[in-house]
């Protein structure tokens, strides 16, 4: 150091760093949903196709929702399904039915009139989310005015494989996303889907930052025997790149994000009460003929649905089947809550497994011992499928935590994966400050400290096996160890992490044996 330049006498204050620089944790659950929403402004400015972070659902409703009318209107709909009653010859096998005067009838929906992306995110939050990013591709299309076909899978073509991927194309941009969620990927064609889900995984392969999390098409109505054919569809049409960086789960969950006050006659046969009137008693098809003929001061909606109520016991069952095949939902949103409520109570080296989901009544497949057996573990592709599944006396819960790489020793499990791509990303931030730096001893000595001092931390978090830091990792930078003369010459500076990465106990074995009786 050279001495100062001192002219003036006084007294002079020279600070010095008493601490060396430090690796941050990077945010490990920040997930990215891709998807349709009712609206995207916000004080003049349109939201569509940008990847805009919030961190509430109060953001969500600010910029993506339909703005509430003046009192007493009702508030505005922000996801409105139509529905059909179409009359079968028998019960139906799959779906909602009812039975009126002796007739089937199977509930319907419009396929162009379903979404998810609305309902997932509520359900997100009420699992524990916090930050996230919304990729708005689109508002909803309009409805095709007929039903899908009964029992089959929906097929909605306002939903585009375009808008998807141009959606997920804006997110090489943002390097802070850890998941990448498409629930509205179970809308599309199946090829299209298993187009989706490729590119989402080679991004996240690309970008090593973010873990796709995928849901199965047949996951809605999935049949008691036959639902092995949507599995083995869904790891067939996933590819073979990027397998570390995918995780699905399986079934659908049956929920209760929306409330009975959302739907009420304007969600059957695309608002026509006249084919509604006729499968209710007289005294409903009053209160109809108010509705289309409305007097100088019409009641709301909310309050024509309630007499509607009060008039006719089918309509009030034909409402509550209603509800409950809209509140049917792909369960990648509460998962993505899930991790986050895992990560900050327990740490990210955390299985988020064995855990109950908030707000879900009951799963649309109730999976045994035996049925699972081909979902976790496939020897074949490796694909492991995540079941949620039903407990006597303990509800719903997650039974599983493996990523699509399930032959993969390394990469099999989601915590393990997770926890390297949080230190993976976290050294790499760290690391940036030493670019240019002189390549020598000093340098390699500064950042091994850092880099250990991190990861001693995290083992005493519990994030790494070992009685001692010696035994819990390594880390690795010097001429002769890591570098050779040549790296020197190039620029190059390598720093080698061993980690002794905790795995999830998945197989508990009791042994149990009898003894002879010792004098």
């Amino acid at each position: 150091m050279s001495p100062p330049n001192f002219k003036t006498p006084g007294v002079y204050i020279n600070e010095l760093n008493a601490f060396p620089n430090s690796v941050v944790q990077v945010p490990t659950a920040v997930p990215a949903f891709i998807g349709y929403t009712p609206q995207a402004e916000y004080e003049g400015r349109s939201y569509f196709n940008l990847a805009e972070k919030i961190s509430s659902f109060a953001d969500f409703k600010a910029i993506y929702c339909n703005p509430n009318p003046a009192p007493p209107a009702d508030p505005a709909k922000q996801y409105s399904p139509q529905y059909y009653l179409v009359e079968s010859e028998s019960k139906p096998e799959k779906g909602a039915a009812v039975e009126i005067s002796g007739k089937h009838y199977a509930i319907v929906p419009d396929p162009n009139t379903i979404y998810h992306l609305y309902n997932c995110i509520r359900m997100f939050y009420q699992n524990g989310g916090g930050d996230a990013y919304i990729v708005a591709v689109g508002p909803y299309g309009s409805p095709s005015g007929s039903p899908a076909q009964s029992g089959g899978p929906i097929v909605n073509p306002n939903v585009k494989l375009a808008d998807l991927r141009s959606g997920l194309e804006l997110l090489k941009n943002k390097v802070e996303p850890t998941m990448y969620l498409c629930p509205e990927a179970t809308l599309l064609p199946v090829a299209e889907n298993g187009t989706l889900m490729q590119e989402m995984l080679g991004q996240s392969e690309g970008m090593g930052t973010a873990l796709s999390i995928f849901d199965i098409i047949g996951g809605k109505h999935p049949d008691p025997i036959l639902f092995t054919s949507d599995i083995e569809t869904f790891r067939n049409n996933t590819g073979s790149e990027g397998l570390r960086y995918g995780a699905s789960y399986y079934p659908f969950i049956e929920t209760t994000t929306m409330a009975r006050e959302e739907l009420n006659y304007t969600n059957l046969f695309g608002g026509d009460l006249k084919q509604l009137k006729p499968l209710l008693n007289p005294s409903a098809g009053k209160i109809i003929e108010m509705i289309e003929n409305p007097p100088a001061n019409p009641l709301t909606e909310s309050q024509h649905d309630r007499a509607l109520l009060n008039a006719s016991k089918t309509y009030g069952k034909i409402m509550e089947l209603v509800l409950k095949d809209a509140n049917i939902l792909p369960p990648s949103g509460a998962i993505a809550g899930i991790y986050t409520r895992n990560d900050n109570d327990l740490g990210v080296w955390h299985a988020p497994a064995n855990v109950g989901i908030e707000g879900v009544s009951d799963v649309t497949i109730r999976l045994t011992d035996s049925q699972q057996q081909n979902l976790n573990v496939d020897a074949a592709s490796g694909k492991s499928v995540n079941a949620i599944r039903y407990f006597s006396g303990l509800g719903i819960l997650i039974w599983g935590a493996r990523t699509l790489d399930g032959n993969s020793a390394d990469w099999r499990y989601i915590p393990v994966q997770r926890l390297i791509t949080m230190i993976e990303q976290s050294c790499k931030l760290a690391i940036r400050a030493y670019v240019f730096e002189a390549n020598d001893a000093n340098t390699w000595l500064a950042v091994k400290s850092l880099i250990a001092s991190f990861l001693t931390n995290i083992w005493k978090e519990g994030g790494l096996q070992g009685t001692s830091p010696d035994d819990a990792f390594q880390v690795n930078c010097g001429l002769g160890n890591t570098m050779t003369p040549d790296d020197l010459l190039n620029g190059i500076m390598n720093v080698t992490i061993l980690v002794a990465a905790i795995h999830p106990a998945e197989f508990t074995v009791i042994t149990i044996s009898q003894e002879m009786e010792t004098a």
